[in-house]
């Protein structure tokens, strides 16, 4: 039974590929009580989708340029993603309490302190009647955390029923992870997840990905190469640690010599170790991994996975839980929590120095 009051809240976000704006919608009481209603995806506009991309390959206008305008259009987008979402799964916007607006990331420096996402919370709470929180991540890098991953909090609570310790990994381009105890949630990147592969197999086949890991199934693992990658000082790192997507790429070039089914064998055998060597930064072996991203939908990244680490490793959809969705959901149940005034990041999750609440409120009226 929750603690206490539970609201309905939306949450709302397009992640860093822009492939779209998910939404999704949980009730909650801010604290274990959770539960997760139905997500949909919506495209941006194809202008605009193309004239983020262009910022993004621009930092420093990304930083410092007002962007006034691109960031109301992608307000809008987002807006119009909310009240289609609302339309398709019949919520009416009499039952939603408040929205988690994340907005869209364009600049993440968190060694700099500064961080941004485009998005103005005050014109979605004013356009659709419903309070709004927004800029989650900032109180966090201004703190000198690394304003990710805040997605932690939110596992733990859909994570409290279930047998622990357990270790929630995300297969993303970068893979990283949430391990949970009781009240001890440890969160940091393992390490390079379906980016070297996918970029591998679209330079060699001109695929986006490897299908259900087919090719890399079908090779024979470079040991030498993988244990060469394994060297990299990032793997001894102790937890919380961040990645970006290219931070492997050069030293993964030495694949090029292998053919393609060999040089997809070893970078997904890369991926693998770099996953189990997390178990050096928790306390506990886990007693199962639940695996979302991507990368769950991969037979050859599931069944290695299961291999390597000899306990039950199964998609979150084995518990109940949406593997396209949770990132949304999560940032409706932060907002719950920002309200609240209660953390959104951790010193284990973020390296924040304290546990740290966040957020911005704005009114619908």
């Amino acid at each position: 039974m929750p603690q206490r009051p539970t609201v309905k809240a939306i949450g709302v976000i397009s992640g860093t590929s822009m492939d779209g704006i998910d939404v999704s919608v949980v009730e909650t009481d801010g604290e274990a009580f959770v539960e997760p209603g139905p997500g949909r995806t919506f495209s941006y506009p194809a202008e605009l989708r193309k004239t983020l991309q262009d910022l993004i390959a621009e930092p420093a206008r990304a930083q410092s340029e007002p962007l006034e305008d691109l960031e109301r259009a992608v307000t809008s987008a987002h807006i119009d993603a909310i009240r289609r979402f609302m339309e398709e799964t019949g919520i009416p916007s009499k039952d939603v309490s408040l929205i988690g607006f994340h907005g869209q990331t364009v600049y993440h420096r968190p060694e700099i302190r500064f961080t941004r996402q485009l998005g103005l919370g005050a014109m979605v709470a004013q356009e659709l009647g419903v309070d709004t929180v927004d800029r989650f991540r900032h109180a966090d890098v201004a703190s000198g955390g690394e304003g990710a991953p805040f997605v932690p909090l939110y596992h733990r609570a859909l994570a409290s029923s279930l047998p622990q310790p357990i270790m929630i990994l995300n297969l993303g381009g970068v893979g990283n992870v949430t391990y949970i105890d009781g009240e001890t949630v440890i969160a940091f990147d393992t390490g390079p997840a379906s980016a070297l592969l996918d970029d591998f197999v679209l330079r060699r086949r001109g695929l986006s990905f490897d299908e259900n890991g087919k090719l890399a199934a079908s090779g024979k693992v470079n040991e030498k190469l993988v244990a060469e990658f394994m060297s990299n000082p990032f793997f001894e790192r102790p937890a919380p640690k961040s990645l970006d997507r290219q931070d492997f790429h050069a030293r993964a070039k030495s694949v090029e010599a292998l053919s393609d089914e060999d040089g997809a064998a070893t970078l997904a055998a890369f991926t693998i170790e770099s996953v189990a060597a997390a178990l050096r930064h928790v306390p506990r072996a886990p007693q199962r991994w639940l695996v979302t991203g991507g990368g769950r939908l991969n037979a050859h990244f599931m069944e290695r996975l299961h291999e390597r680490l000899g306990v039950p490793v199964d998609p979150v959809e084995a518990v109940g839980w949406n593997g396209d969705f949770l990132e949304a959901q999560a940032f409706g149940y932060l907002a719950v929590r920002s309200t609240l005034g209660l953390p959104l990041s951790l010193p284990t999750t973020t390296g924040v120095p304290y546990p740290m609440p966040g957020g911005e409120l704005h009114r619908a009226a």
